[in-house]
């Protein structure tokens, strides 16, 4: 008697044990699932997130270069008004210099 019931002790334990690796084995699988799952919604959100920069970046590419004439002529007017005060600034101190240049080249140091 006491043989069969350590026997059937023994089968217990093993049928626990496999019922605990099948646990183990679903719990495994499930957290598997889960990181495939966070995977593809995290390469979605990237690809989604690429494509809505892109779009982005095509926008402001046209919108900049649409305008390129127009971007070109506002440039060459600005170009235009920085020449001009440098030249009516160098005008201002023209006199200024050449009297500075002089003194210095014909004053004579012992």
């Amino acid at each position: 008697m006491a043989s069969n019931r350590g026997h059937g002790g023994i089968q217990q334990l093993l049928a626990a044990e496999q019922e605990a690796q099948h646990i183990v084995a679903g719990a495994r699988n499930a957290k598997m699932a889960r990181l495939r799952q966070a995977k593809e919604e995290a390469e979605r959100e990237i690809a989604e997130h690429r494509a809505q920069v892109e779009r982005e970046f095509q926008r402001k590419l046209a919108e900049s270069s649409g305008d390129s004439g127009a971007n070109v002529k506002r440039l060459e007017q600005e170009t235009e008004v920085k020449i001009h005060h440098l030249k009516a600034g160098a005008e201002k101190i023209q006199y200024d210099v050449v009297q500075m240049l002089l003194k210095h080249v014909t004053t004579v140091k012992n």
